[in-house]
């Protein structure tokens, strides 16, 4: 088996005029977390979306090394790609995208019943989930009564419920301060690569960045160097 869980090659993407992707090859590594840095507009919430299968790229090839083979990502259907997504990749954005209306174990215990498992097992998992994270006893109230923090607490025990062998953080602690920031992060890191599973996180916070075990900085929708954090080039 490959020691890759994502290989990307070629990938070009444009809106209108604008060339959000020219030609990227990326690598990730099964079990790494890998942070891509740059400025905004430099085409790496566009390359994060490419490489989870939300958009498919004008040019180029993803593949997903998965439990049953390789996959073909770009060849998938829209159908196929949104199964892909909720079996095997998790999300986490800036701010949650948490249904306010639903508790805390009702938002993760969603993405579960959505592959099919009864609400009861379902709500069982996302309160062992919650827990895990440091929410026992918060399981019951819904997004506005949970801090910042905690609220993306409930969103990263929502991406890994499922079992997702991958997941991805779009700016998961963009609007967190400092230390919440640090708390996040690590929760985060815990229940990913502390587990053998693979997380990609898209961040401009440096601090955030340092976290991951390899960097990859973009500009004009190309990566532009490559770095292991602490470690001099």
């Amino acid at each position: 088996m490959s020691s890759f869980v994502i290989e990307a090659s070629g990938l070009s993407k444009s809106f209108g005029q604008t060339h959000a992707l020219a030609g990227v090859d990326l690598q990730v590594r099964t079990g790494e977390s890998l942070a891509i840095m740059g400025a905004s507009g430099s085409g790496k919430t566009t390359l994060l979306h490419c490489l989870a299968g939300i958009t498919r790229p004008d040019t180029g090839t993803v593949a997903f090394q998965s439990g049953a083979g390789r996959v073909d990502v770009t060849a998938l259907s829209e159908r196929e790609r949104s199964r892909l997504r909720r079996e095997a990749y998790g999300f986490v954005f800036q701010q949650g995208l948490l249904i306010p209306e639903l508790t805390a174990v009702e938002n993760v215990a969603l993405a579960l019943m959505l592959n099919g498992m009864p609400r009861l097992r379902a709500e069982e998992y996302g309160r062992g989930w919650l827990a895990a994270l440091g929410l026992a006893g918060m399981e019951d109230r819904r997004i506005g009564q949970l801090s910042g923090g905690q609220a993306q607490r409930v969103a990263i025990a929502r991406a890994q419920v499922t079992g997702a062998s991958v997941v991805f953080a779009d700016e998961p602690t963009g609007a967190l301060d400092s230390t919440t920031s640090a708390e996040v992060m690590r929760a985060l890191l815990d229940s990913t690569t502390g587990q053998g599973r693979t997380l990609v996180v898209v961040t401009h916070d440096a601090d955030v960045a340092g976290r991951c075990s390899r960097i990859v900085d973009m500009r004009d929708g190309r990566i532009v160097g490559e770095r292991v954090p602490g470690v001099s080039a």
